[in-house]
């Protein structure tokens, strides 16, 4: 039985293929085309999925939709009416879209596979859009029974939802329904601080330790009413999503002294502040509806997801402080993970097919993407007149890349299967070494071209994790935030402790400062053999010559850019950027060696950067 889950039009699309039960391939359509958070049918990622599976178009047995568009357009509707006269210009702008995109999506959808030469009757199915996100959560995880939390911005109508899998069954027990959604609200705050909506929610989370949370009890008196289950109920006078273009209003703006910022001005600590109170409300509302998960299930695993599952400061408050004994978060919580979900969902729910749980999980390590032979990307190479070396085993290939570690190099990685999801894992990676001070701000400006606040995540070996981590469960998805053991903190002077805002850079925190934020904590990545044998032996053969588990994994990638998918999106990122050396297949480059691009433009002109 040959299923394939289908998100699209809102945020990350994304097709992906489950055979007999299992994942077989997964991505994101912005990979293929370059446009980040790429929101049209995912056309390429379908190509790749049959393509990587062998299987034509008329072998598959169903296409599942990840929600049900005749739901979302009577939200909508109901919305409006609601709200009238208010969003009349919006009501205006959002529906000939709605209606090219929602009324017909099935027409839609049976055009694009006649366009991959459909010529049989597939049957096309929608799920509920957080039935897709628990059936996401659930089916992949290790566990035979779970409790289930999604929580993001608006399904059809559900925001919130509580639930429990059991076996092949999923019940989903409560729900929160539009307009009140804590994603929403984290939403509406990332556009205060200047941030773009469905895109820069983790900036808001990564600025959050820089202030203080000064704000949380206004927040609480005038913007969102927490009960103590988790539930809460938003005051509409503040928002401006229900009726407008803008998250938020001139009321709510007013309320905090200070318009919105725009994007690319100064971050000041107004922007700290507010990012430290809204990730505070954040953490209490996720571990409360952690807590009620778990009083309604009475079971002692949970799984997450959905985009605010991302926030990955929450998820460590809730591994921590909740009564649940195992966590699985899926790694790619957003809409995107909703391909997947859809087609287990079905697979399961639909058909009733008995279910086997892996006991590690069934995600691959999130490498479901394209891959490529090294005859594959040394012909991409030549046809750029690229300088390489090729080594004819991955062993001294990854001796060497571990020396230019140990030597302050940047690195670009490029190995294997793509990740799935927003995190790169070791497949598609720039790494640096965290014992370096100055490479935290070094990557991001020069090589990332970002904020310089932005933190780098660990990765670190997972025999290691609680010798450098106050962790004992593994991460591998980057998706778990945790502090710095006290063994490897670095003592402040208290000129240092008096810094403020983006100042508290420039304090060392620990032997491994480049990957520690200033609040000690850190977005760790686990890395066992099993899961991702090449990373893992590039690490280790960095511990064995620096006495250091730990080395800093960012995306491969720039601002405004979606992660690099082929040899081609690698090579152009290393020339473009100011990474030392790209490590591709069991191919080395180095940058000193290269020719310049001909005819090259700015990049940066590309992703509408300054």
């Amino acid at each position: 039985m040959n299923i394939i889950g289908i998100s699209a039009f809102y945020h990350d699309s994304a097709a992906a293929l489950i055979s007999d039960g299992k994942i077989v391939a997964a991505a994101q359509e912005e990979r293929f085309t370059r446009i980040k958070h790429d929101s049209n049918f995912p056309s390429n990622a379908l190509k790749f999925v049959l393509d990587y599976s062998s299987l034509s178009i008329n072998q598959i047995d169903a296409v599942v939709f990840y929600d049900k568009p005749f739901l979302k357009i009577e939200r909508l509707f109901e919305t409006y009416a609601q709200f009238a006269p208010k969003g009349l210009i919006s009501f205006l702008t959002s529906v000939p879209v709605l209606i090219k995109e929602k009324l017909f999506l099935k027409e839609r959808i049976i055009s694009e596979l006649d366009r991959l030469g459909l010529e049989r009757d597939v049957d096309i199915l929608f799920s509920e859009h957080h039935i897709s996100h628990a059936a996401s959560a659930f089916y992949p995880s290790p566990f035979e029974n779970a409790a289930i939390l999604t929580v993001d911005g608006v399904g059809e109508y559900t925001t919130t939802a509580i639930g429990a899998g059991r076996k092949n069954q999923i019940e989903i027990i409560k729900e929160l329904h539009f307009p009140h959604s804590l994603g929403l609200l984290y939403s509406a705050f990332t556009y205060y601080t200047g941030f773009k909506v469905n895109s820069g929610e983790y900036k808001l989370m990564g600025l959050a330790p820089y202030g203080e949370p000064r704000f949380y009890e206004l927040i609480k008196k005038e913007l969102v009413d927490i009960k103590e289950d988790g539930s809460l109920r938003l005051n509409m006078d503040y928002f401006g999503f229900a009726t407008s273009l803008r998250m938020v209003n001139s009321r709510f703006e007013r309320l905090f002294g200070k318009k919105h910022r725009e994007p690319e001005t100064e971050i000041t600590q107004h922007e700290m502040d507010i990012a430290a109170s809204i990730q505070k409300i954040t953490d209490e509302v996720m571990l409360r509806l952690a807590n009620t998960a778990y009083k309604m299930t009475g079971l002692k695993n949970l799984v997450m997801a959905g985009g605010v599952a991302l926030n990955c400061v929450s998820n460590g408050k809730i591994l921590k402080n909740s009564q649940f004994e195992n966590l699985w978060i899926q790694p790619a919580s957003s809409d995107a993970g909703g391909a997947i979900g859809a087609a287990l969902s079905y697979y399961y729910l639909g058909l009733k097919k008995d279910r086997v749980v892996d006991p590690d999980d069934s995600m691959n390590g999130a490498f479901l993407g394209p891959e490529f032979t090294d005859d594959e990307i040394e012909r991409r190479l030549k046809s750029y007149d690229a300088d390489y070396e090729r080594f004819s085993d991955f062993e001294h290939l990854a001796e060497r890349v571990a020396v230019l570690l140990s030597e302050k190099k940047v690195v670009g990685w490029f190995q294997g299967r793509m990740e799935y999801g927003p995190r790169a894992l070791g497949a598609r990676s720039i790494l640096g070494d965290a014992r370096d001070r100055d490479m935290q701000k070094n990557m991001n400006l020069k090589i990332k071209f970002r904020e310089s606040f932005r933190p780098f995540a660990p990765a670190v070996l997972s025999e290691l994790k609680s010798e450098y981590f106050d962790i004992e469960t593994d991460s591998p998805y980057m998706l778990l935030v945790s502090e710095v053991v006290l063994k490897h903190r670095r003592e402040l002077t208290g000129e240092e402790k008096s810094f403020t805002g983006l100042k508290r850079l420039e304090v060392l925190r620990s032997g491994i400062p480049a990957v520690t934020h200033v609040d000690y904590s850190a977005r760790i990545q686990t890395v066992d053999k099993r899961r991702n044998e090449r990373f893992y032996i590039l690490i280790k053969k960095f511990y064995e010559k620096t006495g250091c588990g730990v080395i800093i994994n960012t995306s491969f990638n720039v601002r405004g850019e979606p992660i690099v998918c082929t040899p081609e999106d690698a090579y152009l990122c290393f020339m473009r950027t100011n990474i030392d050396y790209l490590a591709i297949g069991n191919f080395l480059l180095d940058k000193s060696r290269q020719k310049p691009l001909i005819g090259d433009v700015d990049f940066r002109k590309i992703y509408q950067l300054d």
